[in-house]
């Protein structure tokens, strides 16, 4: 057994994840800080040591620490949560204090860190590092470096912060069902010297999906490949907080991938350079310049830019489905297709059938249908001139002028100078010449002819 004193007294790294028992040992244990709400909190500033910029957590916080002796002490509860996808829906998952994902750890590099996990799930769980460098018996993988914990029980990680970075922690148990389940987090580790890769405005999140159906609340965790919500911190477009920055601000956005697929991240209206992955930094010379950033699975990815140029710019990512909310994977195509006879006999089953797609997904942005009581719109979001048709993992960098240094609050829509926006014009184009064939002129009919017939919204008006 690890008494008191030689747990809690030794400047010395442990070799193995140790467990906490005993009401002496307990009493010692910093207090679990748990959040309850989706809201992006405030950066939380160093109170001594190394000063940096602290991060800012998408829909996310800081876990606090204190200070015992040269120890600098964390609290993670691995524990069932709710957490709110989007407006109108939740998740019931499993993460850490309160959230999921769990709350991003900051920590200087050189610091020595004594992280507490508290299991009050219904299984064992362990937490593995990702991507750090330290002792093996701190590694957290279950039955090969340490003993599981069980639930009820508290172990601690002991070791020091050997280089700066992005990194993540999650289950090395169980990892199938429990990272289903939303267990995962952030771990930035900031440089010694705080002028070393210094940024104005440092953001992070965490790419995650789940297979939840229409409904339900419960992902399913046996699921390989058929995702249909596509999140950011567990989060689904309209829900993804926008990231806020002050024009000229140089601006990192950290992102960690946790699905099982790659997701290329594309950021309108920049070119940005990479400069760090989970295995460091990138060095000046050798980072490249880029509009979009694929991010591989279990892989770390962070890229900067000068935020010179306002405005209101999407930020998601590249593949089309992952733009959406709640996917069916046996939905049949009806582009083109004549439903107004199907709509009549369907009609008389389910009265408020609608028939969709006809003339593409659009009209879903904008009409407001019937669904299964928590569960997202497909298409969702408006903005300052109509619906956005998004979802899923899509989000905006609003860039303003007048900003205060570490000010985060959402300003609202771009006002566009006058004469900046994309405008219709009148559509007096000639017709289009007529093929000829000898001296005869001759009209054929298109080969594929689209009757547009739109559903009819609220007003009882129907659009063609």
């Amino acid at each position: 057994m690890i008494t008191r004193r030689n747990f809690l007294g030794t400047a010395a790294i442990l070799t193995g994840a140790s467990i906490i028992s005993g009401r002496a040992q307990a009493a010692r244990i910093p207090e679990a800080v748990t959040m309850d709400h989706p809201n992006m909190q405030p950066p939380l500033f160093p109170s001594s040591g190394p000063d940096y910029q602290p991060i800012v957590t998408l829909n996310g916080w800081t876990l606090p620490w204190r200070m015992n002796g040269d120890w600098k002490e964390f609290h993670l509860v691995a524990e069932p949560v709710v957490r709110e996808i989007a407006q109108g829906m939740k998740a019931h998952l499993w993460g850490y204090n309160g959230q999921s994902p769990g709350p991003t750890i900051e920590a200087v590099e050189g610091d020595k860190v004594r992280i507490f996990v508290t299991n009050r799930l219904p299984e064992h769980t362990t937490i593995h590092w990702h991507g750090m460098l330290l002792p093996c018996g701190m590694d957290g993988v279950g039955g090969l470096t340490q003993p599981h914990i069980n639930p009820g029980k508290t172990f601690v990680y002991e070791f020091v912060l050997q280089k700066s970075g992005t990194f993540m922690y999650h289950p090395h148990a169980d990892e199938m069902v429990q990272m289903a389940m939303g267990m995962m987090g952030f771990f930035v580790v900031h440089p010694r010297d705080p002028k070393l890769h210094r940024v104005d405005r440092d953001f992070v999140f965490l790419l995650n999906a789940y297979d939840i159906n229409p409904g339900a609340y419960i992902p399913k965790v046996m699921t390989m490949t058929d995702f249909n919500l596509w999140t950011w911190n567990s989060r689904a477009f309209p829900g993804i907080d926008p990231l806020v920055v002050r024009k000229d601000d140089r601006v990192r956005v950290r992102i960690g991938n946790l699905t099982m697929t790659n997701h290329p991240i594309h950021m309108h209206g920049y070119h940005f350079s990479v400069t760090c992955t989970d295995g460091g930094w990138v060095q000046e010379s050798a980072r490249w310049p880029e509009t979009s950033i694929d991010v591989p699975v279990g892989a770390m990815r962070a890229f900067e830019f000068t935020a010179d140029v306002p405005g209101d710019w999407a930020i998601h990512c590249h593949k089309s489905h992952h733009t959406m909310n709640p996917m069916g994977h046996d939905v049949k195509t009806f582009i083109g297709v004549h439903q107004r006879d199907l709509r009549k006999a369907v009609g008389k089953l389910v009265p408020d059938y609608m028939p969709m797609g006809s003339a593409g997904m659009a009209e879903m942005g904008d009409m407001e249908m019937p669904m299964p009581d928590n569960t997202l719109p497909m298409m969702t979001g408006f903005g300052q001139f109509g619906p956005l048709e998004m979802g899923g993992m899509f989000s905006v960098v609003k860039v303003r002028e007048g900003i205060g240094a570490n000010d985060y609050k959402d300003p609202g829509w771009y006002k566009h100078p006058e004469g900046t926006v994309a405008y219709e014009v009148p559509n007096n184009l000639a017709a289009a010449p007529q093929r000829q064939d000898g001296n005869a002129t001759t009209t054929k009919k298109p080969a594929v002819e689209v009757d547009v017939v739109k559903p009819r919204p609220k007003n009882g008006h129907r659009h063609h």
